[in-house]
């Protein structure tokens, strides 16, 4: 088998591999998303909760990510077109909410990792400081910032013959490959959300003896549980994404060999498609790290559409299907 025909057999295994794989993280993630904002939002015991707040933020931003630019790479990756290459707009406009989203969104998941560390001290004056308001006050504050560092990007992307939509300020290069991708998006956070999600369950694992009703305990123990878990998986998915894409942006240059070309295309494929989790996989996380969680989201889900078919059977005149709906809200409550 000749060069040529290796390099487009790895080609095509990266072509079909970022279509299946993209459209299943994509349909599972706003799913999941979707049932996150519904069952954090409408479950009385989530509500005022500072960490379930920010899980609230994150899920909508990941929508946002996975609607806008997720699909956008399927189309690059998986179709090779590219709208980028050929619109200024699209090319100075995609990176920017690529940037804003992903740094906002992991900023994000830093603050509630601190929240639930604040939220479960021994220290009175430190679990005031986890308030909804302050949590309001700092997502606020972490959109504006991210925004308005994110449209330096509008102004030094360009398009080009050799490389097309690209960087090409020497200097820029070497803050979004030293920077962005090292510190911003990588030690940053990961350094912030793990530091304070281990101290978190350090505080938990102290929790039993601290005189404190038994439910706030529980959901203390379940919030810490599951943010841990968030955390490890973004961490994991995170790393070989970062060293991807500083090896890209480090070596701007194109290898003569066909082969290298189509394996570091693939690679490129499974990272992104590994990276991209972080913005499909909470939902799914927390259900696996939580009992509590997944007897939740059944009542509240079968609860929902129990109210849909009690309210058919009121219509038709049927007070007995009614009578039995009022018996699964009260279930409902007291799973909480």
């Amino acid at each position: 088998m000749s060069s040529l025909s290796t390099a487009q057999l790895i080609l095509n295994v990266s072509q079909h591999y970022t279509i299946y794989v993209g459209f299943i993280i994509l349909f599972s993630g706003i799913l999941g998303h979707i049932a996150n904002i519904f069952v954090f939002t409408h479950l009385t015991i989530f509500r005022k909760i500072p960490s379930v707040f920010y899980i609230i933020a994150e899920s909508i931003l990941d929508l946002l990510q996975l609607m806008i630019i997720f699909t956008t790479s399927i189309v690059v990756n998986g179709f090779d077109y590219d709208l980028a290459q050929t619109s200024l707009v699209w090319c100075k406009l995609k990176p920017f909410l690529t940037q804003s989203i992903t740094l906002i969104s992991f900023n994000i998941i830093c603050f509630a990792a601190i929240d639930q560390y604040l939220s479960t001290s021994v220290y009175p004056f430190l679990r005031q400081k986890s308030t909804i308001k302050i949590a309001k006050i700092l997502t606020t504050i972490a959109i504006i910032f991210w925004i308005l560092h994110a449209t330096l990007t509008m102004f030094l992307y360009e398009i080009q013959s050799k490389y097309g939509c690209n960087i090409y300020d020497h200097n820029f290069r070497n803050y979004v490959t030293y920077f962005y991708y090292i510190i911003l998006i990588g030690i940053l956070p990961i350094t912030i959300s793990t530091f304070f999600s281990i101290l978190a369950y350090r505080n938990v694992r102290r929790i039993v003896r601290r005189q404190m009703p038994i439910r706030r305990r529980k959901l203390d123990q379940q919030l810490t549980a599951m943010i841990l878990v968030r955390v490890g998986f973004f961490v994991i998915m995170s790393l070989p994404y970062l060293l991807q894409r500083i090896y890209t942006f480090s070596t701007l240059t194109y290898d003569n060999d066909v082969i290298s070309r189509a394996i570091l295309q693939l690679i490129t494929a499974i990272t992104v498609s590994l990276f991209n989790l972080n913005y499909a996989g909470s939902f799914y996380l927390f259900l696996i790290s939580s009992t509590r969680f997944r007897r939740q989201v059944k009542h509240f889900f079968i609860n929902k559409y129990w109210r849909m078919y009690c309210r058919q059977g009121i219509r038709q005149n049927q007070v007995a299907v009614s009578g039995h709906c009022f018996a699964s809200e009260f279930d409902l409550q007291h799973i909480q």
